[in-house]
């Protein structure tokens, strides 16, 4: 969730029990705004919570201009003070990859570092229209967007995961020839595996639409259709549903 409209997320969010105490939401955003300033990011999204043993890791993330350039990735432990995530190395992701069970919430265990970037690619959703990609190739803030419709808004069809595309890169020309290039550059929500691991439902008499990961318990999407209200927050354990496909 954008960090300029921190407290609205907030409460469009709080239908999923992911809210914050007066003196966390007071504390989020005046650091991120110094976050943003000191660091001079285009853009800071609050990305959310990792309840940890011993502690727990406030997440956010800062944007350059270009959208989809790499994010750089801050933790924090009170909310207040931020440190910069070191990028994950190939070597760091396949030391991760076999660790198990919860953070610690010490900051001394790298391959926290490292689960972290890896929960983000599966977790960051944006809805169609949301941004643009030009054609010399940078991503930018689509100023027009002004949200998707309520048909629109019922589909996983509309949202993509907010990353560099892999599956789409798969596809036959014949396959992209209905794609919009400047819109259609990420991949689809609906071509998840296994299928059935997004439930999505419409709430507040059909004023808001939230989307649910049942792969990353914790993680909520939530968009107001007709508005340019739309965001993520991850609260939860950093565990992966492994048992998902044996459930559906």
């Amino acid at each position: 969730m954008d960090a300029d409209s921190l407290l609205l997320s907030l409460e469009l969010a709080s239908g999923s029990g992911q809210g914050l105490s007066p003196d966390r939401r007071a504390s989020l955003l005046t650091s991120l705004m110094l976050v943003k300033r000191d660091y001079r990011y285009d853009r800071v999204l609050f990305w959310g919570r990792i309840l940890g043993l011993v502690a727990d890791y406030y997440i956010a993330q800062g944007l350059s201009e270009d959208q989809l350039a790499p994010r750089k990735t801050l933790y924090s432990l009170n909310c207040t003070e931020w440190s910069l995530l070191p990028p994950a190395t190939e070597e760091m992701v396949a030391q991760s990859s076999v660790v198990k069970g919860r953070f610690m919430g010490d900051p001394s265990y790298e391959y926290e570092h490292t689960e972290l970037q890896k929960i983000d690619k599966a977790v960051a959703i944006i809805p169609r229209g949301a941004l643009f990609k030009t054609p010399f190739g940078p991503t930018h803030v689509n100023r027009t967007f002004e949200g998707l419709s309520l048909s629109e808004a019922k589909k996983l069809s509309s949202y993509f995961h907010f990353r560099e595309p892999v599956e789409l890169k798969n596809k036959t020309l014949l396959e992209k020839a209905d794609l919009d290039p400047s819109l259609d550059f990420m991949d689809s929500l609906e071509h998840d595996i296994p299928k059935g691991s997004w439930s999505i439902q419409m709430e507040r008499g059909n004023a808001l639409v939230v989307l649910r990961s049942l792969l990353w318990p914790g993680l909520t999407f939530y968009h107001a259709p007709r508005t340019k209200n739309y965001g993520y927050v991850y609260v939860g354990t950093g565990e992966k549903n492994m048992d998902l496909p044996f459930m559906l």
